[in-house]
């Protein structure tokens, strides 16, 4: 059986609708909390026994790649002043040599063509592929991709259920008979009505892909919005190739749009231990105002 060790982030967005804080600063590296969304999305990734971790790149975005080495002025600096809890936050954080991959997507082309920009690290070979906006507030939702993923070999889509009224504004599965911690993907419809979509499961930005979906992005043409999609080639794949889903009963936040970011920052203050009871008090007095 293949195990699954790659997994690919798609970085390379331009996050105009965070300007003009996105302006010098990648929206990857806005923090939630006191880490930056794509460590929260590479420590779920971390979580779930990936071992090598690939970046698709754009301009100005170096500073991820700066985020996830050394930095030994400020290693040495943190030492001379005992910071010893503050050390040991950034080792645990840090990839080991030789785990991490940065490759460039020239133009913004789409999430597709992202995906395939990483085709020459991943080889042939099952990986997954993460989309940094969503968080999944939780269990690692990757783990439990991969736990259904080892009872079928298929190809895997995380989803999680969303109120009918609002299906159109999804990627939405239609549901199968089980498959162990999972179940068959009968059908995938982007952003149906919602008298006809086919259930209220919506594709929520983790993947678990078999490598032929290179081939298939490679021939790809635009799809909405002039850009190469990535559930265009999946539909395609969906013909020869089984699909499977697993729901996420964890929350989901979109950091892509202010309120799921701003959403996203109260919400994992409110899960931190230390910060948690001191914070509800202030947010109890910003509501009485």
């Amino acid at each position: 059986m293949t195990r699954i060790r790659k997994a690919v982030f798609p970085v390379a967005g331009l996050g105009t609708r965070f300007l003009p804080a996105t302006k010098a600063v990648p929206k990857e590296m806005l923090t939630v909390v006191d880490m930056p969304v794509i460590q929260h999305v590479v420590d779920e990734a971390r979580e779930a026994g990936i071992e090598h971790f690939i970046f698709v790149t754009g301009r100005n975005k170096g500073v991820i790649e700066d985020h996830f080495d050394k930095q030994y002025e400020l290693d040495d600096t943190l030492q001379r002043r005992n910071k010893a809890e503050a050390i040991e936050i950034l080792r645990k954080q840090l990839p080991a040599a030789g785990t991490t991959s940065f490759t460039r997507q020239q133009e913004p082309l789409g999430l597709g063509h992202a995906v395939w920009c990483a085709r020459d690290i991943v080889g042939d070979e099952p990986f997954a592929v993460l989309l940094p906006d969503m968080l999944h507030h939780g269990p690692s939702c990757l783990k439990g991709m991969i736990d259904v993923y080892n009872e079928t070999q298929g190809n895997i889509i995380a989803v999680y259920e969303v109120p009918q009224a609002q299906v159109h504004q999804y990627g939405i599965v239609g549901v199968g008979e089980t498959r162990g911690p999972g179940f068959k993907v009968t059908s995938m419809v982007e952003k149906p009505k919602a008298n006809v979509a086919p259930s209220n499961y919506a594709i929520s930005g983790r993947y678990i892909l078999q490598p032929e979906i290179f081939n298939l992005l490679e021939k790809q043409g635009a799809g909405a919005g002039g850009e190469i999609q990535l559930t265009d080639s999946m539909l395609t794949l969906a013909e020869k190739s089984d699909f499977f889903g697993y729901k996420f009963d964890g929350k989901i936040y979109d950091t892509g749009s202010k309120i799921g970011f701003l959403t996203a920052n109260v919400a994992y203050a409110l899960s931190r231990g230390e910060l948690k009871d001191d914070f509800r008090k202030e947010l109890e007095e910003l509501l009485k105002a």
